[in-house]
């Protein structure tokens, strides 16, 4: 099945450095100075104009000539910034920084351990790093075996005994008055930054996004908000500043919040409150202080929001606008979610991945090119100019309603994988993303997903998803799970032949009942709603939570791990 987006290509946009998108458009020459950033911990606040001074400043500091007191970063020389830190205004400071200077950077994630950051390093070969102090005593020993000599070490936020900040080489490039660099030159192929997938199985790999793939990602966003408004143009929001507050805590080092808050933020006005990282008590404290109206979410994020024993006494009332990206989203969590927020507040999901800049398919707002329709289930249709297919595992494609590989094309996809020969071959292929996900289609172009491709399970020659069985576990009518996942395990008629086996969480309805009584109405539901073949052979465990990547991706592979250690103790033992 062929696929092209129902919206209208985005219009040709200038091959240049992303930076003119972000900050020289013209209709910026209109903007008040509005607050940008808000740090919810210390109050202190930030101008969009004091912030586009500070990004010249960052950029005069990285980019100046090592004569003129600068550090002479060039992308000519091999340099690449790496950047290991929790959100902070000046991480979004940095990356722009770099993004004036045509310099790549490359996004480490702060919950990295020493093996995981030695193969960042490594891989992305960056020559210097920018890290939160706290972060250190990690970092240090790492570099020092790779050959990073420890000099060409900075700090992000706080403050480390003989090492400069990125603070200190912006004041000293205001205060020493450095000539001020210019907007480097880039074309639509010169690489701006390295985002690392999320690493589920195997090594995690650095996806390369380039200037253009970055411009043309915004000609979407614009496109899609331009078709919106002529259905859908809300008055401005009841904030001191008539512009929407958002609150920032998704990984900054990750490819959705790094767009959300980095990128997409200097479209329009609005004012972020940035917070370190994820943490539900203080978000629901932060919310109703500073009037948050938009949330970008993760599924984990909503599973925590919707099971927070307190959630009904929260203030959310002035939530308008929410999103979900990144991993799955049962339909179950959707429904819940949309109970608890104002009526009149929009909630749509995605689709998207670092291998195409951001995203490749969206819920439309209801009514939008006088036909577009919001659909529970469904993630929704192609972004502008986007093309996909649908294949079998032969190649060929599938039919409307039947589960198919997602392929796609657009310019907007990633220009491959960095230092991976052999994962760029098999990904990018005559032209197009094999996303390794499973999409049905329906007859209207609407996608619903299936299952990762290399998660779905033969049993029996016939294939099993665990999304589907999944979905069934957590649609029980009596609620006594909260979340659940399900996975291959071995057991089945070959050695190689896996069978279905799910973890759940208790609600607080399940742990009245009891862990046993649990399992046992879970066993007699499931074998009424799917066909025998799909029956979860490899039984049904209860656990205390399931494991989570930062960004919301369920690891079964963890699970799947430990039953697998547990299984063969028990063969050991025996024999």
């Amino acid at each position: 099945m062929y696929l092209k987006s129902p919206y209208p290509d985005p219009p040709p946009l200038p091959e240049v450095n992303a930076h003119y998108l972000f900050f020289k458009r013209p209709d910026q020459d209109q903007w008040p100075d509005y607050t940008l950033h808000i740090d919810p911990v210390t109050g202190y606040k930030r101008s969009y104009r004091e912030f586009v001074a500070r990004v010249q400043y960052g950029a005069t500091a990285l980019g100046a000539p090592v004569a003129d007191g600068g550090l002479g970063l060039r992308a000519e020389d091999g340099d690449i910034v790496g950047i290991m830190s929790e959100n902070s205004m000046d991480y979004i400071t940095i990356v722009q920084s770099c993004i004036m200077i045509a310099t790549p950077f490359a996004l480490i994630s702060s919950y990295s351990t020493p093996f995981e950051l030695k193969h960042a390093i490594t891989l992305s070969k960056a020559t210097r790093l920018f890290v939160d102090a706290k972060f250190l005593p990690i970092v240090l020993p790492v570099a020092k075996e790779i050959g990073l000599t420890q000099n060409k070490i900075y700090v992000m936020s706080g403050h480390a005994k003989g090492r400069k900040s990125l603070s200190d080489f912006i004041n000293e490039a205001r205060t020493k008055a450095i000539p001020p660099v210019d907007v480097r030159p880039a074309t639509n192929n010169t690489l701006a930054y390295l985002v690392f997938s999320s690493g589920t199985s195997g090594l995690p790999k650095a996806v390369m996004i380039s200037h253009g793939n970055l411009i043309y990602s915004l000609g979407q966003v614009m496109v899609v908000a331009q078709s919106t408004a002529l259905v859908h143009n809300p008055p401005p929001p009841p904030t001191p500043e008539g512009i929407p507050i958002v609150l920032a805590f998704l990984p900054f080092h990750h490819t959705y919040g790094l767009h959300s808050y980095c990128f997409r933020a200097f479209l329009t006005p609005m004012t972020f409150v940035v917070v370190p990282k994820w943490n539900i008590e203080t978000a629901l404290k932060t919310i109703p202080k500073y009037r948050i109206t938009t949330l970008t979410l993760i599924p984990s994020v909503v599973h925590q929001l919707v099971n927070h024993p307190k959630i009904h006494q929260a203030d959310l009332s002035s939530l308008t606008t929410l999103g979900s990206g990144a991993a799955y989203l049962p339909p179950d969590l959707a429904q819940r979610l949309s109970s608890l927020i104002p009526k009149d507040a929009t909630f749509a999901e995605g689709y998207g991945m670092s291998e195409c800049t951001i995203a490749a398919i969206t819920q439309p707002f209801p009514g939008t090119l006088g036909r577009l329709k919001r659909i529970l289930g469904s993630t929704g249709v192609l972004l502008p100019g986007m093309e996909a297919r649908v294949v079998r595992e032969d190649g060929t494609e599938v039919d409307v309603g039947e589960p198919g590989e997602l392929l796609l094309r657009s310019p907007n996809v990633a220009l491959g994988y960095w230092n991976n020969e052999k994962a760029d071959k098999e990904t990018f292929v005559d032209g197009w993303l094999h996303t390794g996900d499973k999409f049905k289609v329906d007859g209207e172009g609407y996608f619903y997903f299936a299952d990762r491709a290399k998660d779905t399970l033969k049993v029996s020659g016939a294939q099993v998803s665990p999304v589907e069985i999944e979905d069934i576990l957590l649609a029980n009518p009596k609620k006594l799970i909260s979340d659940a996942t399900v996975a291959g395990v071995s057991g089945g008629r070959t050695s190689d032949e896996k069978v279905p086996r799910a973890w759940v969480v208790l609600s607080e309805s399940g742990k009245k009942l009891g862990a046993a009584a649990v399992v046992k109405e879970l066993e007699v539901w499931h074998q009424a709603n799917l066909s025998k073949y799909k029956w979860l052979r490899g039984g049904i465990e209860v656990v205390k939570e399931i494991p989570k990547s930062p960004t919301g991706k369920t690891l079964r592979r963890v699970l799947q791990e430990k039953y697998e250690q547990r299984v063969a103790r028990k063969v050991k033992g025996k024999l």
